[in-house]
């Protein structure tokens, strides 16, 4: 027979399939991988309403050989097969997908779902071959036909002859260039790479020969021998029952899909059977990816339609906050673009990442709930990614994540819920309190945390810089407004309130001067309410307090200096303070000197750099000569 051409269409489409479609060449084999288990599934399909047809599933199989010296790849099949007529519909025009039509006309339903949709799939193989040919026998045919095409410019279709039913594919690999080596895909260890990436889970045995060594007998050397082995997996673990599997057989999976090298915590197994289909496998790392606070990071779950894998990392199918989380989701129900890489609708992976979203957050409870030690480790590697999520869009998520949060508690002296905190709350207090800091030894010295302490109150200690941020935006919990130790009121009533007023009226003129001497390093210069031991401590007025202060500082590419409205609070009870009133009052010199280094020590404390040091030892030098 003479050469056909394919329709005008058809050419316009086979030179973007080649050149646009897929991003990546190695994924030809995938493809016709995945319709050589179509055309199996065909007669499993016939079989179910032909009685005089038997399906033996072990006599089914899918094959793969390389010849480098013809610089050919085989794959072949034991499927139903291709009469002429289909060969020409099937192949002859692209996007004519024989699967979807066996589909459409045999109404199927169960889990044997048909995995090629749109007959472009086969073309995916002029990727990286100059001829195709296709050798194929129909079941219930003793015709075999062939087709053959190197490209654009048509096919030929002829008889042929073949001793079994089911389809042989022959790709004439194309010449090495300088960017591509096509000669990679004659490579063993490439072709079980590509299988095992994508293929694994094809339900039918997909062999090929292998290179083994043994030792021989006589030579007592190790020689190489070939042998035909199955090198896929077949069967999906997410497809077996959670009963057939034990907490090994998980493990062995995570570390076999490289997950990581440390062990899982938690394993989430889920079998979804409702508006869309979808199995889940999911895996809470018990330790966090050397890049995981890096932008190197890529969040997201290996994504399969029908065991055949269509992204390594699908960034929708997980949120941010739970983008530790490794694993996988398979759905026969997903709708699948052209090139089976990309979904054509959204909606279906929106219903699954809801889904698996409540899910995750089910399963960090139960852990925090029945294993506590062990929910602390998680949250020592990835607690900064979940008080980030309570930040992150404007708060969307705080609901979701704050009962997940822990902090330091001064009274427990480990890390405590929110709940638990609020939970033995004395009824007086109205508020929770927090303070923040570089380490709990340094918030444990803070001097702005003696009046919340000697009333008995428990305090959160916040040592990571999305600390603050996150309770900012989380506002209150269980009704319970967030109340920085360092902030203006405290809603602590105490007996000494009315003096220290009486007091702030009678030392305005002082603390006016002092004011003035720090030149607008301060907002304001007052008594202080909450100090009992400690002469002097920096709070601050309005939104950003001094710790916000210092992380906005600190970050890169920060054009913008945030300042605090910091305030000096002097201790009325010290003896410091009745230094400052005498100085006020006989030497205003010394006072200057009292205040700069009064100022400068509250600055030490909160952790804050001294703008002088020089100054500043100069001034304690004084201090030390004068005393």
């Amino acid at each position: 027979m003479g050469k056909r051409k394919f329709k005008a269409e058809s050419k316009r489409l086979l030179e973007l399939m080649i050149n646009s479609i897929y991003s990546q060449r190695e994924v030809f084999l995938r493809e016709l991988i995945s319709n050589a288990s179509d055309a199996i599934d065909k007669i499993y399909y016939k079989a179910l309403t032909d009685e005089n047809l038997t399906f033996n599933q072990s006599d089914y199989y899918i094959k793969i050989e390389a010849d480098k010296e013809a610089r050919t790849l085989k794959i072949t099949d034991t499927g139903i097969g291709m009469t002429q007529e289909e060969l020409e519909k099937n192949l002859g025009t692209i996007a004519k997908s024989g699967s979807l039509s066996f589909k459409n006309e045999n109404e199927i339903k169960d889990g044997h779902d048909i995995i090629g949709q749109f007959g472009v799939g086969f073309y995916a193989a002029f990727m990286v071959a100059d001829v195709v040919t296709v050798v194929s026998r129909a079941l219930g045919s003793e015709k075999a036909f062939k087709w053959e095409s190197k490209g654009t410019d048509g096919y030929t279709l002829e008889a042929a002859s073949k001793d079994s039913v089911g389809t042989e594919i022959t790709l004439k690999l194309k010449a090495n260039t300088e960017d591509e080596n096509y000669d990679e895909y004659l490579e063993e260890y490439r072709l079980k790479e590509i299988v095992k990436k994508y293929s694994d889970f094809i339900r039918y045995p997909i062999k090929m020969e292998v290179t083994k060594s043994k030792k021989d007998d006589d030579s007592d050397e190790y020689i190489d021998y070939k042998e035909e082995e199955t090198i896929n997996s077949m069967v999906p673990i997410w497809k077996k029952n959670k009963s057939e599997l034990s907490d090994e057989d998980y493990e062995n999976f995570y570390r076999e899909k490289r997950y990581g090298f440390d062990k899982p915590l938690k394993h989430i197994h889920l079998s979804v059977d409702g508006t869309i289909r979808y199995n889940a496998l999911l895996f809470i790392p018990e330790n966090r990816p050397f890049d995981y606070y890096s932008q190197d990071y890529e969040k997201g779950l290996e994504l399969y339609s029908n065991g055949v894998l269509i992204m390594e990392k699908c960034g929708d199918l997980i949120p941010d906050h739970f983008s530790f989380v490794k694993g996988l989701v398979d759905s026969e129900d997903l709708s699948l673009n052209i090139s089976r890489e990309m979904l054509q609708h959204d909606r279906q992976l929106k219903l699954i990442a809801k889904n698996i979203n409540k899910k995750i957050k089910q399963q960090l409870i139960n852990l925090q709930r029945d294993d506590r030690e062990k929910y602390e480790k998680f949250f020592q590697a990835f607690g900064r990614q979940l008080k980030f999520g309570v930040y992150n869009e404007f708060g969307a998520n705080k609901d979701t994540l704050k009962d997940l949060l822990l902090f330091y508690s001064s009274k427990e002296k480990k890390l405590v819920t929110l709940a638990e905190y609020v939970s033995r709350m004395p009824e007086d207090q109205k508020y929770i309190y927090y303070a923040t800091g570089d380490s709990i030894d340094r918030i444990d010295k803070l001097p702005q945390t003696e009046l919340v302490a000697d009333k008995g109150y428990e305090i959160l200690y916040f040592t990571e810089e999305i600390d603050e941020f996150a309770i900012r935006m989380l506002m209150s919990y269980e009704e319970k407004e967030f109340k920085s130790v360092s902030s203006q009121d405290l809603g602590i009533d105490s007996e000494d309130d009315k003096t220290t007023e009486e007091e702030t009226t009678e030392y305005k003129e002082l603390f006016e001067y002092m004011k003035e001497k720090l030149a607008g390093k301060v907002k304001e210069v007052r008594l202080s309410k909450r100090l009992r031991s400690h002469p002097v401590c920096l709070t601050a007025d309005g939104e950003i307090s001094i710790e916000m202060e210092k992380v906005i500082n600190a970050m890169p590419d920060n054009n913008q200096h945030v300042k605090a409205e910091k305030v000096l609070e002097i201790n009325p009870n010290h003896e410091v303070f009745q230094t400052l009133k005498d100085a006020f009052e006989k030497d205003k010199e010394r006072l200057d000197l009292f205040t700069n280094i009064l100022f400068n020590q509250a600055l030490l404390i909160e952790g804050l750099p001294v703008e002088d040091p020089v100054e500043f030892t100069n001034n304690m030098c004084k201090v030390m000569v004068t005393a």
